[in-house]
């Protein structure tokens, strides 16, 4: 799994991220990074700030505003050789190129005979926190782990998410990796009203500065627990980690990490163990990816659960900008959810 671990450095989400792209480039030529604004200005995030200058404009360089165009371009070269990690500058405008990765990404190996394949990696961030609004606080993983012939990741630390990455960049299909932007600075439990914690004071944000991979198909157990399970990813890991503490429960909260392929086995085993399962995600309720989730562990777990499976979700409403934590699942939400499951 681990290869030239050198020592580690305090980084943020966006370091980290910005780290795993500089060291498959270095390690590989076939690897190219663009996107919108990637190139000179280093992303609206700054992701790819300086590989441009490290590596060239041939390998690192903007796009026009045309997200089909984008991944269209990026499966051509991946089918021709090439290892493509391509950003779309938020999830929520993901959509225009949905075809081609649902229809040309996804379906190229099974469609050519395993002659051709798209080793393809589609960074967005997405998620909500930051005052986006509708337009800039999207969820989409469901529709992606819905798809077969996609993998479907969305890390919650600076050192998954670099090591995820470069497992991404490295495999040999299409890969949608969803970076939580509101935990790009520092982890947060869903209080806004208090002050931003910085990674550089969490023992998550010390990465490795050379080459790691983390699994594509491994889950995390983030917090040991005995008296409920809690199944979370991205955000709602650090929402669900302060709900616990705050309300003095003693819950195992699993990182799922991958959303497709999925960790399956750890989440049986946990649930088989406390007897009680949460499921908590930002993104809308009806068709979000908790609803699997929820008949996973009812299929699998039926005889070992003692009360009704929980699901905390955001609202079936476009995100909303003034009344943002109305929506945003916050601890509060989150823990009187872990009660009502304990209670029942």
């Amino acid at each position: 799994m681990k290869d030239n671990i050198d020592k580690k450095t305090s980084m943020t989400m966006i370091q980290a991220l910005r780290s795993a792209q500089d060291v498959m480039m270095e390690r590989d030529d076939n690897v190219v990074v663009f996107g919108q604004d990637v190139g000179y200005f280093g992303g609206v995030f700054r992701v790819t700030e300086g590989l441009q200058k490290k590596y060239g404009k041939s390998r690192v360089f903007d796009a026009p505003i045309s997200e089909s165009g984008i991944v269209g371009a990026a499966i051509g070269m991946a089918a021709y050789g090439l290892r493509p990690c391509i950003e779309i500058q938020f999830a929520d405008y993901i959509y225009p190129a949905y075809d081609q990765i649902v229809s040309e990404a996804a379906r190229l190996r099974f469609r050519s005979a395993g002659d051709f394949t798209a080793p393809l990696t589609i960074r967005t961030p997405c998620g909500g926190g930051i005052y986006g609004g509708q337009t800039h606080s999207q969820s989409p993983e469901a529709v992606f782990a819905h798809v077969c012939g996609l993998r479907t990741v969305m890390p919650s630390n600076p050192y998954d998410a670099k090591g995820l990455l470069i497992s991404a960049i490295e495999n040999d299909d299409p890969v949608i990796f969803l970076e939580p932007k509101r935990l790009y600075n520092g982890p947060f439990d869903g209080h806004h009203d208090r002050p931003v914690v910085p990674w550089s004071q969490h023992p998550m944000g010390e990465v490795p500065e050379g080459y790691y991979n983390v699994p594509l198909d491994k889950a995390a157990i983030f917090r040991p627990g005995a008296e409920l399970t809690v199944l979370a990813y991205g955000t709602m890991v650090w929402v669900c980690e302060a709900a616990a503490r705050e309300a003095g429960i003693d819950a195992e909260i699993i990182d799922l990490r991958s959303l497709w392929p999925l960790d399956l086995a750890t989440i049986v085993e946990s649930v088989k163990k406390t007897g009680r399962c949460v499921v908590v995600h930002e993104a809308t309720r009806t068709c979000g990816f908790g609803a699997e989730l929820v008949s996973l562990v009812q299929e699998h777990c039926f005889y070992h659960l003692e009360a009704p499976i929980e699901r905390v979700t955001g609202w079936d409403t476009p995100y909303p900008h003034a009344q943002e934590w109305a929506y945003f699942p916050g601890p509060a939400r989150v823990a009187q959810a872990f009660k009502r499951t304990l209670e029942a």
